[in-house]
């Protein structure tokens, strides 16, 4: 694998497959080590990063021209919910790329958004499956491909998803003023951090001031800190507030699309259980929600409910928690 140099986090920019295609016209085996590569320009060792193995798999299914790629995990394929949190979750038999992304990018662990991305962009289909079964598990392919199911047919949600990983970080008291928000996420971009949900609103102290708050990874919320206290003499806000217990709740679906009422239907259901909403972000496809850590359990199933998406028996968890 050819890689950039950034190592931890590097990145394919091609794959020459010739050993392992020597090994399988030789009648051989080959186990490829994930997640590893060598930067074009260094020629160091590089490391790729989070979801990784995964993404080699799919990397190197599409340069072997191979027909489907197979990854394993410790649950028999997606589902419309983590099954350790909702019992009754369903299986989903077909998924396309893009409900996926968003289901991956709003925490499901399944899959990692780096390998779904580049299953979509090279046209890989990828079967999710147990290792610990032999029943068939979750096909991820383009939405075209998709045999309609009667029984998922009238679904407008496809999954509901969560993220205990984020942290929220408020710069308040920004000068209201053409340039300063630019300024605090350039700050933000130069450190290599991706951030999530942004929400901007009057300042609680002036009204000639606003209130910008984001969400990023919690392992990143310091570097974000730091680099924030190193302007704030030239932006001129007040303060920094910081808060990691929070959690992400999304539900997603391409039905959302065609279908009114999506937004009322979530909010209704939050309410219901009681979750108290801090931040709210939008897409076409999905819908995601900051609540309080304590709160994320209580939300997840009760959005699950609310979109008729419970079956009638019990997933089943072989081991571990989770990829």
């Amino acid at each position: 694998m050819i890689t950039t140099p950034t190592h931890g986090n590097a990145r394919i920019i091609d794959i020459t497959p010739g050993r392992v295609e020597r090994a399988l016209d030789e009648g051989n085996v080959a186990i490829v080590a994930g997640f590893q590569g060598v930067a074009q320009t260094t020629k160091d060792v590089t490391t790729l990063g989070r979801g990784a193995s995964d993404t080699t798999a799919v990397a190197l299914a599409s340069a072997l021209g191979a027909d489907y790629c197979e990854i394993y995990s410790d649950v028999d394929g997606v589902y419309t919910a983590d099954p350790r949190i909702v019992p009754s979750a369903r299986h989903i038999r077909e998924i396309g790329y893009e409900d996926m992304m968003e289901m991956a990018a709003s925490g499901a662990k399944i899959l990692h958004l780096r390998c779904v991305e580049y299953a979509r962009r090279e046209g890989v289909p990828v079967h999710v499956r147990s290792s610990f079964t032999d029943k068939p598990g979750t096909w991820v392919k383009d939405q075209a491909e998709i045999t309609k199911d009667d029984t998922m047919e009238e679904a407008i949600i496809t999954g509901v998803a969560h993220d205990r990983g984020e942290a929220k970080i408020t710069v308040a008291g920004v000068p209201d003023r053409v340039g300063e928000a630019a300024r605090i996420f350039r700050a933000v971009a130069d450190e290599q951090l991706n951030i999530d949900m942004i929400v901007q609103n009057i300042s609680r102290l002036s009204d000639v001031k606003t209130d910008i708050s984001f969400t990023l990874p919690m392992a990143d919320g310091s570097r974000a800190i730091e680099a924030l206290e190193a302007i704030r003499d030239q932006v001129g806000f007040d303060e920094l507030l910081y808060d990691d217990q929070i959690g992400k709740v999304s539900v997603v679906g391409v039905g959302m699309r065609s279908h009114p009422g999506v937004s009322a239907t979530f909010f209704d259901a939050l309410a219901k259980a009681d979750v108290n909403l801090q931040m709210i972000s939008t897409s076409e496809i999905r819908i995601s929600v900051i609540v309080g850590a304590d709160d994320v359990d209580r939300a997840v199933r009760a959005a699950h409910s609310a979109f008729g998406l419970d079956a009638d028996g019990q997933a089943t968890v072989y081991a571990g928690t989770g990829r």
